[in-house]
């Protein structure tokens, strides 16, 4: 059951929100009484500053390695997507190894991927809500190494298939945790930059990815039944990487002073705040406020339903918008861009990477170099612009190329710009899910989101994406562009009334965490003598 002592405002946003305490930490001893000066403790609730300390730290070196272990990851995601989208071609030809059409590579195994990250970030959002950031991003970590290596092994359909969904069950999970955690280590005013620019490093995967199909699909270089496999098993050897550095990077302190683990919390930031400000040669400001919880262990899955779905609609409205719009485009698009240059354009198999390379930058440009302004200008108008500037050049795209006024240089241009804009508002669907549901449902509310969203716009995209594009038929083509078009213009129109005004402000200010107490009131002043 909720607990009912939630201490609640209307923000900006019109939803509930943290009330700050205006607590001067270190300034009352009759309040701060706990183990340390920053946490107050009583038999079921803490009073503590950690969040506020979280937010304060400047930027440091001990951040670069957060976002370098957890960050990364997406960098893999992209490289699989990508691969599997330009070896598609490959793995049809007569000794690949694999009894396989074009087809059921761009589609059906393209679907199952999803279909299996959808699976896979139900079921470890939920854990990591549950067990805690860190113990699940090493878990799906080792999910998706360990199903990676063995779709290199593939030597029938049904196996190739089997790990796809496999390897997509440990992406998926890898979004929950990672998303989670990252939001929770990140300073407020960093946060919306940051996030982007992670989410975002995925298509530095897909350049590599491109880049890497081209080398690996060279006949002569590898043999046919050979070239793909290496691709699958350097993955491995990169996420093995990734494992190492992980490692190093600590538990969420939001998560552990929530979940009855104040003790550790503390000491996490305090080791932080020592090592930040040995780096940078300056005493931190103080906090700004506390917040005062009930621990729990975890909440059940009525807590969440109830706060998402009743205390939040316009809030998850939002989240499926953005979602469902920029699951289509991108899954149908990953998955089919190489088909169409070869079907349209008579461009060959092992030089699709090229072209493919060329959106991936494209794509990566687009957070990085918007990033900011999502912290500066804001998160409503970017996330609302950047989905409809997306759209509406996918309406012009497809006209040009229904005109047939394209070839495969110009319709790369083309998309080059178009997910330019997209990228930053497909980031920012993962930002805004993350930072706009309370603490204790954060991991489940990411994962509910990307797997409906996607299961709507990722499986389905595919699917018809393949189905339209694969007889040749131009006017099927225009008509799957505008699909992706109308959908991301959607979510740009909803965004425009529904996004939360985020930038800068505390998770807990942005949502209130379930088990918030009222702050203690401070002490009235002594009468002067």
């Amino acid at each position: 059951m909720r607990t009912a002592a939630i201490a609640a405002v209307r923000n900006r946003s019109g939803a509930p929100g943290l009330q700050p305490s205006n607590i001067p930490f270190g300034g009352n001893v009759l309040l701060l009484i706990g183990k340390s000066e920053h946490v107050t403790t009583t038999a079921t609730t803490i009073t503590t500053s950690v969040p506020g300390r979280l937010d304060r730290l400047p930027w440091s070196r001990w951040h670069w390695t957060v976002v370098i272990g957890l960050g990364t990851v997406w960098i893999l995601d992209g490289l699989e997507v990508t691969v599997v989208g330009n070896i598609a071609g490959r793995l049809s030809e007569q000794g690949s190894g694999l009894p396989i059409t074009s087809g059921g590579v761009t589609g059906l195994a393209a679907a199952l991927y999803v279909a299996g990250a959808c699976s896979g970030a139900l079921f470890f959002g939920r854990l990591t809500d549950l067990f805690g950031r860190k113990r699940l991003f090493m878990v799906t970590l080792a999910v998706y190494l360990g199903a990676t290596a063995m779709t290199a092994l593939s030597y029938s359909s049904w196996w190739f298939f089997a790990f796809r969904f496999m390897t997509g069950f440990g992406i998926g999970g890898e979004y929950a945790a990672i998303n989670s955690a990252i939001d929770e280590l990140i300073p407020a005013v960093y946060r919306g930059r940051v996030d982007l620019i992670i989410n975002g490093s995925f298509w530095l995967g897909a350049i590599a990815g491109s880049l890497l199909s081209i080398l690996m699909l060279d006949t002569s270089i590898f043999p046919k039944g050979l070239g793909w496999r290496l691709t699958f098993g350097l993955g491995v050897i990169l996420g093995l990487v990734i494992l190492l550095v992980r490692r190093h990077v600590p538990e969420s302190p939001r998560w552990l002073f929530i979940h009855g683990r104040a003790d550790e919390a503390e000491k996490l930031v305090t080791a932080i705040e020592k090592r930040v400000t040995k780096e940078k040669g300056t005493e931190l400001p103080p906090p700004k406020g506390s917040i005062t919880i009930g621990q729990r262990e975890s909440f059940g899955f009525r807590d969440i339903a109830l706060t998402v779905f009743s205390d939040y609609r316009r809030r998850a409205a939002l989240g499926l918008a953005l979602f469902i719009g920029q699951a289509f485009l991108y899954n149908a698009i990953t998955f089919g861009f190489g088909a169409i240059l070869t079907r349209f354009f008579g461009v060959s198999t092992s030089r699709t990477g090229y072209y493919f390379a060329v959106i991936a930058v494209g794509n990566f440009l687009g957070p990085l170099l918007l990033g900011k302004l999502f912290d500066t200008v804001g998160r409503r108008i970017m996330i609302s612009s950047t989905y409809l500037l997306a759209g509406v050049l996918l309406f012009g795209t497809a006209w040009l190329f229904g005109a047939g006024l394209l070839n495969a240089v110009t319709l790369t241009a083309c998309w080059a710009v178009v997910l330019f804009f997209a990228s930053a508002g497909a980031s920012s669907a993962y930002l805004t899910v993350s930072e706009i549901f309370p603490m204790e449902t954060r991991a489940m509310a990411i994962a509910f989101f990307y797997a409906v969203g996607t299961a709507a716009g990722g499986i389905s995209g595919p699917l018809l994406f393949s189905a339209l594009t694969q007889n040749g038929v131009v006017g099927d083509t225009v008509l799957a562009f505008s699909i992706g078009a109308a959908l991301m213009c959607v979510g740009g129109v909803v965004a425009a009334f529904l996004a939360v005004r985020a930038e800068g402000r505390s998770l807990e200010d942005i949502a209130a965490p379930l088990s918030v107490h009222p702050p203690e009131p401070l002490p009235a002043p002594a009468p002067a003598e």
